[in-house]
């Protein structure tokens, strides 16, 4: 990567460029010694386990146990979307949270703009808190890094940006029913092109507010692209399981002009609030160095 060019060392010391000298820097951005780095596909992220042999002193977030806190109340499981009540009640708490509330610094060489990443920059995650109704994680992305274009099938989400400047495209499919232009022409292999509304489109600057997305709208499907070094704190409940049916789909969007020859409908002229999107094969992009989480903990 270098996926994480340095979230770089608790004291912020950052030692040589490239794949192993940057996800070795985030580790020990968390105090985590050497080992323990793994690559994975952002769809099947998993709590990492923490070695039952190791005791020591665990720091605490009162933010970050309020939000976990707040979590277990809220997220009730499989098929369930938080109320409006409940949604706002965790907007409030992650718009209140900080950096330093799940252990990071603005000051850490990662986050330094002007830092050269070599090679594809690849994303970073860590996994805080994992159960069956949520789970808390934090994703790293370098500069021009990208989470690409991937849905959250039943699942609600919470994005908080903690440090950065970040350009999120989101989408929601649009009603074959509502819309008779909503399957567009066939790809080379046969399958069809769906039609989606555009929900975002632009560059969000941290500290900024949280974005949540819902099952079906919100902009479920969502890509994040990095322009400076980033890092994003996600509630997603209930997480991703391939066992239970929420593993997600990649895609490629196309313009909407690209492929269609008449309007959406009467009432939906704008072209530039539509796209085609194609489901395609996990691209290289959305592996992911995995390493375990040594911030702040939540006590259960």
């Amino acid at each position: 990567m270098t996926a994480v060019e340095a979230a770089s060392s608790a004291g912020g010391l950052l030692e040589p460029t490239g794949e192993a000298a940057a996800a070795a820097s985030v580790r020990r951005g968390f105090g985590v010694g050497k080992g323990g780095i793994r690559k994975k596909r952002y769809r099947n992220t998993k709590a990492a386990k923490r070695p039952c042999d190791v005791k020591r002193e665990v720091p605490t977030s009162f933010q970050l146990q309020r939000l976990f806190l707040a979590c277990r109340q809220v997220f009730k499981g499989p098929g369930t979307v938080p109320s409006q009540s409940d949604v706002e009640k965790l907007c409030q708490i992650l718009d209140g949270m900080m950096a330093e509330d799940v252990g990071l610094s603005s000051n850490l060489q990662f986050f330094n703009p002007n830092g050269v990443v070599e090679g594809n920059p690849r994303v970073t995650n860590t996994t805080i808190y994992r159960c069956d109704n949520f789970s808390l994680c934090i994703f790293f992305l370098p500069t021009t890094a990208v989470i690409p274009l991937h849905n959250h099938p039943g699942m609600t989400v919470f994005s908080k940006l903690l440090l950065g400047n970040m350009h999120i495209k989101a989408y929601d499919w649009v009603d074959e029913v509502s819309a008779p232009l909503a399957i567009g022409d066939s790809n080379k292999d046969g399958q069809a092109m769906r039609l989606a509304r555009l929900k975002a489109n632009q560059v969000f600057t941290a500290p900024c507010s949280t974005s949540v997305l819902y099952p079906t709208s919100g902009g479920n499907i969502h890509e994040f692209k990095a322009i400076t070094p980033c890092a994003v704190l996600d509630v997603i409940g209930p997480p991703y399981s391939e066992d239970d049916g929420r593993d997600c789909s990649y895609y490629r969007d196309v313009p909407y002009d690209a492929l269609s020859s008449g309007k959406v409908s009467e009432a939906e002229e704008d072209s530039n609030l539509f796209g085609w999107l194609e489901e395609i094969e996990i691209p290289e992009e959305s592996k992911m160095y995995v390493i375990q989480y040594k911030g702040p903990q939540v006590v259960e």
